[in-house]
């Protein structure tokens, strides 16, 4: 767990993904499109991949364990939680003041 919280705060935005999955790749468009520069980890593609996807699954309750996005180095949670938030017009502001947008 300690390595996820360290990669999750090394950018304002970080998303846990796998390259297979459609939910990592619409959430990881979405963020793009906004003009946010993410660190994406692509969990089948690390050699550590199984055990940061077990982290987040269990410790965050992460399920499914990817997308898992982290803001400002906090957990907001997988696609339906950020698509939630854009919904709800909180996620601009939650990327401004993390300062992964300027505009």
């Amino acid at each position: 767990m300690e390595a996820v919280t360290k990669m999750a705060s090394e950018r304002p935005v970080v998303i846990f993904s796998k390259s297979s999955c459609c939910m990592s790749h619409s959430i990881k468009t979405l963020l793009c499109d906004f003009g946010v520069n993410p660190a994406v980890y692509e969990l089948d593609e690390m050699q550590r991949g199984r055990e940061i996807e077990q982290a987040l699954n269990s410790r965050l309750g992460c399920n499914p364990s990817v997308p898992a996005v982290f803001i400002g180095g906090e957990f907001v949670g997988g696609a339906n939680e950020v698509m939630s938030l854009h919904l709800k017009r909180s996620l601009i502001p939650m990327l401004k003041r993390v300062g992964a947008l300027w505009v």
